[in-house]
């Protein structure tokens, strides 16, 4: 029997006096239970999970929590979801300044540093899962959420953006899968050939944002910083990488154009087996599983004069001192069992080592079936910056950089754009 209990972080749903105006609605239907009002105080064996995801995400968690609560039939799962990432983060916000923050929220360590230094996280510490934590976590993972010697969140997985391909439109034009070392050049000339299999197809899609760029400005050499008043510096590097990233719309059109980008998402047209590649990390894997109607596996990135990838990885934070019952769930969620499920279901590179190279996620016979592909690119991940204004910094050089992508400002009036609007950002008094 499934027990754990939802709340939809929404707008739809006025609060007012701490109680929802549907709550009796709510409750009636045992549908939905709203973040605040219509949820009894939590008990000590209450404990709450905020995250944002899609439903195949979401569908992944349950399972854990199955598992967590058939173990531990005492403790509750009472799960805070948030079907969009954008507003994820103000919905948090909102929780926060409200004094009602989940016990446990899943947070992208490029999110952390904002509620690090507004006072909202307490910080989980090294010894938080009574264990060496470098003695089976990936470096990198444990580096991502550790700032000034403290770890603010446990990490539950380790990712990379990679390339997912449409084995179907491979074979149609005649392609073999991408292998280790692929180039820029080898990428486009793929993309090219997939492009012209008819009128309905693009060799690639990818959002065009500072995320999706970042690993090509390193590997060619470039910086992403916050260190002086430049976010992305205008050096050779970062306006060549720019310029090639921008290319792929404005020169070669192997790319969804950006009408048919505002009709149907890169995502989205992906799933519609009409792009041959489309960059990710492995959090569209479940999705895959769920609705893909072709074959499809993973490639490793493209890669320039060196290699490079970045860190995607979310962790476990604790939004307030955590009880007994937080404890129990938070390791056995980011236990070798706990990890295992959460690998089985497709959601995540375990940020485990050894889980990360056994069977539950290494499976040959659940696509994809190279999964290899991430625990091959993690020697070559790098991080973005910690900064408490991280997310507006990397918000508004993505907004640039899809102008620049769609040919509404050269990419070297970008760089300027995106460096100008930093500084501002950055000189902004605390």
């Amino acid at each position: 029997m499934v027990r754990y209990k939802f709340s939809v972080i929404s707008d739809r749903y006025p609060v007012v006096g701490g109680r929802s105006l549907t709550c009796t609605f709510i409750l009636l239907t045992c549908t939905f239970i709203l973040l605040t009002g219509c949820t009894p105080a939590n008990s000590s064996n209450t404990i709450s999970l905020a995250f944002a995801g899609d439903s195949a995400e979401l569908a992944a968690y349950q399972t854990l929590i199955q598992a967590f609560e058939a173990e531990h039939p005492d403790i509750t799962i009472q799960v805070r979801h948030a079907p969009s990432r954008q507003d994820f983060e103000q919905k948090l916000i909102t929780m926060f300044d409200a004094g009602s923050p989940p016990d446990l929220l899943l947070l992208n360590y490029r999110r952390v540093a904002r509620f690090a230094a507004d006072g909202d996280l307490v910080p989980a510490g090294h010894d938080i899962l009574e264990e060496d934590l470098t003695a089976d976590f990936y470096p990198i993972a444990l580096q991502a959420f550790t700032h000034d010697g403290e770890l603010w969140c446990v990490p539950q997985n380790i990712s990379s953006l990679v390339v997912y391909i449409n084995q179907e439109l491979f074979d149609a034009a005649g392609l073999e899968p991408p292998t280790p070392g692929w180039t820029w050049d080898d990428f486009l000339q793929t993309a090219q050939r997939l492009n012209a299999i008819d009128d309905e197809s693009h060799g690639a899609a990818i959002e065009p944002n500072l995320y999706r760029l970042a690993p090509f400005i390193w590997q060619a050499g470039g910086q992403i910083g916050v260190n002086g008043a430049e976010l992305l510096p205008p050096i050779p590097p970062n306006l060549d990488t720019l310029t090639w990233f921008t290319q792929l719309q404005t020169v070669h059109q192997v790319v969804p154009t950006q009408l048919q980008a505002q009709a149907l998402s890169a995502e989205d047209r992906f799933l519609t087996g009409k792009v041959g590649m489309f960059f990710d990390s492995r959090r569209l894997t479940p999705i895959l599983r769920q609705s893909a109607k072709f074959s499809w596996d993973v490639a490793p990135q493209p890669t320039g004069e060196q290699s490079a990838g970045v860190l995607h990885s979310d962790g476990y934070c604790l939004g307030q001192p955590p009880s007994a019952a937080t404890l129990t769930f938070l390791r056995f969620a980011v236990s070798p069992q706990g990890q295992a499920i959460m690998a089985q279901t497709g959601r995540t590179v375990p940020s485990r080592v050894s889980v990360a190279n056994s069977s539950a996620f290494l499976d040959s016979s659940a696509q994809p079936a190279n999964s290899q592909v991430w625990l091959d690119e993690v020697s070559q991940l790098q991080l973005l910056p910690w900064h408490p204004a991280w997310v507006e910094l990397e918000k508004m050089a993505s907004a640039e950089i899809e102008q620049a992508f769609y040919l509404a400002i050269p990419p070297e009036e970008a760089i300027v754009k995106i460096n100008d609007k930093a500084e501002t950002i950055l000189n902004r008094d605390p």
